[in-house]
């Protein structure tokens, strides 16, 4: 049931967050080149991910006020205003060297106003682990032929570019590839940032019966189909606004009850994968 707040001083009210949120998604997030050879290409750069249906706020359990973060000094406890807020590195416990804007640039001028391609690959090379976040990269006034050039090469040899650049003061590894008329940049993890799996508990070669591997290979045959990202849609996200709407309007909610998957147990695996086998239609 929709919890009311209590009445207190009128204020002005604030933006919709989504509302901001989708205003800064329409402005680019970096402006720059793209470089490949002696070829450099000005580009804007911007996400390409909506913000997130369902971002939650915290509020104070008894009267429902919004729970807001202060940035205060950690020796005194005071607040300090954004424009007296600078950055800066502890080289030594308790010693700070500030960094100014100039200063990032200064680290590398080149890497901070352009994407410099170094080569390009097939783009099954890339191995899924090491993709991290997609962009779109749209020309900027006068640079339409250049863009068109770059992104309809790639696609004619069926190749991707890797690059660098710099990105909110940190180094990028990126994937350029052609997607209809846009060029998409993607966002990559450096291998140094990436987990060993051999670090896990994971069991090696092992001898399965015949007929358990025979009834598993039949049965990802029948879900075998082509990827198709609009079939999927995200249920969660639907049930909880649902949710969201029925308790503002002071109703029940009703969920259908479900239970949580259980652990198959060794000794049923093959009883269960029949099972699924007569109940899946594909």
């Amino acid at each position: 049931m929709a919890k009311k707040t209590p009445a207190r001083p009128r204020r002005r009210a604030a933006r919709p967050a989504a509302d901001e949120e989708q205003a800064a998604s329409s402005r680019p997030s970096w402006r720059g080149m793209i470089s490949f050879g002696l070829v450099n290409v000005p580009v804007n750069l911007y996400t390409a991910v909506k913000p997130e249906i369902h971002a939650m706020n915290y509020l104070r359990k008894e009267d429902l006020c919004p729970i807001s973060y202060k940035k205060v000094c950690r020796a005194t406890g005071e607040e300090v205003p954004f424009k007296d807020i600078v950055r800066g590195y502890e080289y030594r416990e308790g010693d700070f060297v500030v960094l100014e804007e100039g200063d990032f640039e200064k680290a590398d001028v080149k890497k901070t106003s352009a994407i410099e391609v170094e080569l390009f690959v097939d783009e099954k090379d890339v191995p899924p682990e090491y993709i991290e976040k997609p962009y779109y990269l749209e020309p900027q006034p006068k640079a339409g032929k250049a863009y068109a050039l770059f992104r309809d090469a790639m696609a004619r040899s069926k190749k991707v570019g890797i690059g660098l650049f710099v990105l909110r003061d940190r180094e990028h590894l990126v994937m350029l590839r052609p997607q209809g008329r846009a060029i998409v940049l993607i966002q990559l993890r450096f291998a140094a940032t990436l987990r060993d799996p051999g670090e896990l508990d994971l069991p090696g070669q092992i001898d399965v019966p015949k007929n358990q591997m025979e009834l598993a290979l039949e049965l990802v045959k029948k879900f075998e189909g082509v990827f198709k990202p609009r079939d999927f849609k995200d249920t969660y996200a639907s049930s909880l606004r649902a949710i969201i709407a029925a308790k503002a309007k002071g109703r029940p909610v009703h969920v259908r009850k479900e239970e949580a998957p259980r652990e198959t147990e060794v000794e049923d695996i093959v009883s269960k994968l029949k099972e699924s086998l007569s109940a899946t239609v594909h």
